[in-house]
């Protein structure tokens, strides 16, 4: 065969769902996933830099949160109870992701890698960045968890009470504007947001 299966393999996140110990009522796959932590990045940038006189790049804070589960299209997605059960699993999930996202490189023509690397590989340039799309990826998870709550399943009773800790143990200030001005949006019902 010929050519290279980067964007082909980046394609099938949509075929990776996440919470697959849980019932859900509705599925959720690591693309949509994606999208969903790159809206919420780039907004926890652009309010950092308007609201408390941070410098982010809100476009590449974008583009890593688009990437940033990208290696689950060859590892899967592992369930928060097994990858953080202890630092020994953890850390040797991490390798695994990081074997991932080398062959994922390799998917890609030379001349492109080095772009495409710092999306698989942090650079200390992008940490503040990180520290939003892991922010963002929380944030995305407790949006998760209300919508299922809102559909009277209880199976996420538990994550919702567990999610809305984690962020409000985040000390970010993005991140406690975020919550305090467009969490609670995502409590209501559409009439609610429409009276």
């Amino acid at each position: 065969m010929t050519g290279y299966s980067f964007f082909a393999m980046v394609n099938r996140m949509k075929l990776i769902d996440r919470w697959a110990l849980m019932r859900n009522t509705s599925k959720e796959n690591i693309a949509e996933h994606s999208h969903s932590v790159a809206v919420i990045a780039h907004a926890l940038a652009l309010i950092g830099n308007k609201k408390f006189g941070k410098n982010y790049n809100a476009d590449r804070a974008a583009v890593l949160a688009l990437y940033h589960d990208t290696t689950e299209v060859i590892t899967g997605d592992m369930p928060t109870p097994v990858k953080y059960y202890n630092d020994e699993i953890n850390n040797v999930y991490k390798d695994i992701e990081a074997v991932a996202g080398k062959r994922l490189l390799s998917m890609l023509p030379d001349e492109f890698r080095e772009d495409y690397r710092p999306v698989f590989e942090q650079q200390d340039g992008d940490r503040e960045l990180w520290q939003l799309v892991k922010a963002a990826d929380k944030i995305s998870a407790l949006i998760k968890c209300v919508e299922e709550n809102r559909m009277g399943n209880r199976e996420f009773d538990l994550a919702l009470k567990a999610q809305e800790e984690k962020i409000d143990e985040i000390d970010l200030p993005e991140v406690k504007y975020f919550r305090k001005e467009f969490l609670p949006s995502y409590y209501l019902t559409l009439d609610e947001h429409t009276k």
